[in-house]
């Protein structure tokens, strides 16, 4: 493999629209931090269609990413596990100060924890292992953890894509996401059906969390395949326009989103009586302000400010951060 890889721009894509909906996900619970979150209602649309989707979509894309990072490496570096460790670690200490001082619910400790468990030692493995431990280790963690811990499954889902080479050939063609995107869907119907049952019966118990979070997988594949779909229209370069800088710089955008949440909560106050309608505002307003600082940055530098520190702590070595005749890879914290 190339040391230079070429960029997917599908993956920036998705990523930022992966961003964007576990931002409408989380801005009740992190404005409220000190409240009781309560299982979504028969009635409350968000919490079938936004709660529990996006996160499926941001882990699998952190498998792809790390596959795509150790393809890179081993080209580059006579130790490319060593890398990854030092890329894992990194991102954990980060994932911890971002719970235990900012908001508990980060998932960034998990993915790299999941990492140094699954991802790691999973490139020793065929690619066929890779792809059925994906399938058992999701299989237990609905069954162990009612759905609550998916992520070491998703992320080796995403490390089978690559060395299957499904991400490499992700926009030369629209039959397989089409395919896929009505398979999904007619699977989810009946799911999501059930999922709405259960909640409306018993909320907190172990079937409704185990149909949530299939739903939630289901859903959010579906998500990514009308995406993959939508970027093969004229829509196109609005979608690359909107979501690409919000997915090239992750990291920067998905730490930052709860620090810019919680000011908003601190000045405005009583996050508790906070309406639908604004949640959804603070929730545009960040995003825009996210994009337009993204934009801009991104037309200077070739990386985010955090995602150049990460690059830099993994690497060893100082990157170049202005734009030079290099080609960037997608080795974001998901992708």
């Amino acid at each position: 493999m190339s040391e230079r890889r070429r960029r997917i721009d599908a993956l920036d894509v998705i990523r930022g629209f992966a961003l964007c909906g576990i931002l409408l996900a989380n801005v009740g619970p992190i404005s409220n931090i000190s409240g009781k979150i309560v299982p979504p209602g028969a009635s409350d649309w968000m919490g079938y269609v936004v709660d529990h989707r996006f996160f499926p979509i941001f882990a699998v894309l952190f498998g792809v990413g790390f596959a795509l990072l150790l393809e890179s490496a081993e080209g580059r570096t006579a130790s490319p596990r060593l890398l990854l460790v030092r890329r894992l670690l990194v991102l954990l200490v980060i994932g911890l100060l971002h719970m235990f001082l900012i908001w508990p619910g980060d998932v960034l400790a998990i993915y790299a924890a999941s990492g140094l468990v699954f991802l790691l030692p999973s490139t020793w493995l065929p690619r066929w292992a890779v792809a059925v431990l994906a399938v058992v280790v999701l299989v237990a963690s609905l069954f162990v953890t009612n759905g609550y811990l998916l992520a070491p499954g998703l992320l080796l889902a995403g490390a089978a894509l690559v060395r299957y080479g499904v991400i490499d050939r992700i926009e030369q063609s629209a039959k397989v996401p089409a395919i896929t995107g009505v398979l999904l869907a007619v699977a989810a119907a009946p799911t999501l059906a059930l999922q709405v049952v259960l909640q409306m019966n018993n909320p907190g118990g172990r079937a409704a969390g185990v149909m949530t979070a299939v739903a939630g997988m289901l859903i959010g594949g579906l998500y990514a395949c009308v995406l993959l779909l939508l970027l093969r229209t004229t829509l196109r370069a609005a979608l690359h326009a909107l979501l690409a800088p919000l997915g090239k710089m992750a990291l920067t955008n998905y730490l930052t989103a709860s620090i810019l949440v919680l000011a908003v909560a601190h000045l405005h106050g009583r996050p508790q009586d906070w309406t639908q309608p604004a949640l959804l505002a603070v929730v545009i307003g960040v995003i825009a302000a996210q994009w337009l600082f993204s934009t801009l940055w991104l037309r200077r530098y070739r990386f985010g400010p955090l995602e150049w520190l990460w690059r830099w702590a993994t690497w060893g070595r100082r990157p170049a951060l202005q734009h030079t005749q290099g080609v960037a890879t997608n080795v974001g914290p998901a992708g």
